[in-house]
């Protein structure tokens, strides 16, 4: 077979199970995809696809085609990617967002540096808590918390963070440790403000292995964790955050981690990017870099 993009259309619609969410990510109409899977089925000599008016399905020669076909298109891209890489390198606009904390913490360093090795690369970060759509933004990639519902987004796991609530020794010596969650009740606590609302980031915990949430604020609610570390190191209070915020602090003593017996399970990190633009020599770049950076079991998970 000389024609690889109808194995494209062909694996596009396997992983839908629709025609139209296929073009869709194909640019390609619903009917140009279903005759393309047509050839592919005339082609093959064998029926790939059950179609009914409300589901698609892979028949069991469809399904086996599957896997072969996710394969052969995973090579060629990768043949694709060498190629480019060799003769091409990363210039142009890199637009990606970052989670505030975790870009200036661990992101941006790295990237600052790379102006010097690519001087045609262009890079814009955006710093944010918003969960922006990558295609309406025009963004290249996004590093997003948490497992990722399928959105036909590409998604490359990263490392995981646990989420630790802390405070300065000065404030504990004032106020006492706190020994169970719900003592914090009684606690100057620094919370998570949602920006433009009234509501406050849930503080997430774990007993006997089930994880439960609590909603906390205190007379000092701040929407940058930064702000909040501040706050917490000069003793304003107790503020759950992210493991590698805190964990230089907690090495130098500034603040002590509260609750360890408490901690709820680690939170996954992604990188997500659109189908196909990692063959980009600019966003390949930022996959490497992320890559080399961030190992899976990061130290600031161990303190």
């Amino acid at each position: 077979m000389d024609d690889f993009n109808l194995l494209r259309v062909f694996v596009r619609v396997a992983e839908a199970r629709n025609f139209a969410e296929a073009g869709r990510r194909l640019g390609l109409t619903a009917s140009a995809v279903s005759k393309a899977v047509s050839r592919l089925e005339s082609s093959m000599g064998a029926r790939l696809l059950n179609r009914t008016t409300r589901h698609v399905g892979l028949t069991n020669d469809g399904a086996e085609f599957f896997e072969r076909c996710v394969q052969i298109l995973a090579d060629i891209e990768a043949a694709e990617t060498q190629l480019q890489r060799s003769v091409a390198e990363p210039r142009g606009r890199l637009r990606v967002h970052i989670p505030v904390g975790f870009g200036r913490k661990v992101v941006l360093p790295a990237l600052a540096k790379l102006g010097d090795r690519y001087p045609d690369l262009l890079i814009d970060v955006e710093l944010g808590e918003r969960n922006v759509d990558l295609a309406e933004d025009g963004l290249d990639a996004a590093i997003r918390f948490g497992e990722q519902p399928s959105s036909g987004l590409l998604a490359r796991r990263l490392c995981n963070v646990h989420f630790v609530a802390c405070a300065a020794p000065s404030y504990l010596d004032r106020r006492g440790v706190p020994l169970r969650p719900e003592d914090l009740e009684q606690h100057s606590c620094i919370g998570y403000a949602t920006r433009w609302s009234a509501h406050y980031r849930e503080w997430k915990f774990s007993r006997d292995g089930v994880p439960f949430s609590l909603n906390l604020s205190g007379r000092l609610n701040i929407n940058n964790v930064e702000s909040m570390l501040d706050a917490a190191i000069a003793g304003s209070g107790i503020a759950m955050l992210a493991s590698y915020m805190v964990s230089d602090a907690v090495r130098e003593g500034s603040l002590k981690i509260v609750l360890r017996d408490f901690i709820a399970p680690a939170t996954p990190v992604f990188v997500v990017y659109l189908p196909g633009r990692q063959r980009a020599p600019r966003v390949q770049l930022f996959l490497d870099v992320l890559k080399d950076l961030i190992p899976a079991n990061p130290a600031w998970n161990e303190i």
